[in-house]
């Protein structure tokens, strides 16, 4: 499905679901390479940006949370960009789509809001990746505040649901990290002059803007690093107070093993059915008694004493 929104010159297409025709309107219209449509039908692509003599090509990656608000994935963002037109194809982020109706809205409502977004179609490229930077932003910070609340809840006694956050963290800072790294080397290439766009003489210099662009990415990048670290840290820190109390687990059940082992043995021993002196003698119950509890009570100190040392 095809969808379209046009200021003066300046065209966005939206092709959310692409077919067979889609493609070849692609191809036959606009011209682009072949090799990119076999791009575009593939959803398994390393981010990266290919140089036309009139058009460029960029496959960029961006994280959501998933139905459940738990994981993290990937969705791959396709833009075809030339001088008067803007094409996003696939499935892209839901941020896309979400600024594609608002700028169909400002189309209608406000002239002045959509000329500062399609001036140029350099412009409403840096206006969908901001946006699009914006949305993982917010998700970045969603993620470090899971990392702080893991680093309050970690002294609790809730070890499963920790583990299960720790886990979910762990595993979503590592997608952010794998999809930031080679993502940072596409858009240095805005910032360094290696990608020039269509800016003519006397309209806006975009190199300001891509390097706005760069520093979000790389402060996301680095907060992203911390995280990892962080939740790192407090993985083997959780890792060590479960074992500390394992010990203390152990350390008591031996005190009472300990304990119990001579009264055990007393009584067990004069529990054999064979005669044995005093037997008869009620007053022997009482004295057993007695030496067992004296008994218990010196482990108890001795343990008491040792334990303090």
């Amino acid at each position: 499905m095809i969808e379209k929104v046009q200021y003066k010159a300046l065209q966005w297409l939206d092709i959310t679901n692409p077919s067979e025709d889609d493609y070849r309107l692609l191809l036959d219209e606009y011209h682009f390479h072949p090799l990119d449509i076999e791009d575009c039908r593939s959803t398994i692509q390393r981010p990266k940006i290919d140089e036309y003599d009139d058009y460029y090509f960029l496959i960029l990656h961006f994280p959501y949370f998933d139905r459940d608000n738990k994981f993290i994935r990937i969705r791959e963002v396709k833009i075809f960009w030339g001088r008067d037109y803007i094409i996003t194809v696939g499935k892209a982020h839901w941020a896309v789509k979400k600024f594609f109706e608002e700028v169909q809205e400002d189309l209608t409502e406000n002239d002045a809001e959509i000329q500062e977004v399609m001036a140029t179609s350099d412009q409403l490229l840096y206006n969908i990746l901001n946006r699009l930077m914006l949305e993982t932003n917010t998700l970045v910070q969603r993620v470090g505040a899971e990392v702080d609340l893991i680093n309050y809840d970690i002294f609790n006694r809730r070890a499963r649901a920790i583990i299960e956050q720790i886990s979910i963290t762990r595993r979503n800072t590592i997608l952010l990290n794998t999809t930031f790294r080679p993502q940072l080397r596409v858009l240095h290439m805005f910032e360094s002059g290696g990608i020039k766009g269509f800016v003519d003489a006397g309209q806006i210099d975009m190199e300001d803007y891509w390097g706005n662009l760069l520093d979000q990415y790389q402060k996301m990048f680095d907060q992203v690093e911390d995280f990892g670290e962080l939740i790192e840290g407090l993985s083997q820190t959780f890792d060590s107070l479960l074992t500390n109390r394992t010990n203390e687990i152990m350390r008591v059940l031996t005190y009472f093993n300990t304990i119990m082992l001579p009264l055990t043995l007393v009584t067990g021993f004069f529990g054999m059915n064979v005669a044995f002196p005093f037997v008869a003698n009620t007053t022997a119950f009482w004295v057993i008694l007695g030496a067992l509890a004296v008994l218990m009570a010196v482990l108890i100190v001795y343990f008491r004493r040792i334990t303090r040392r």
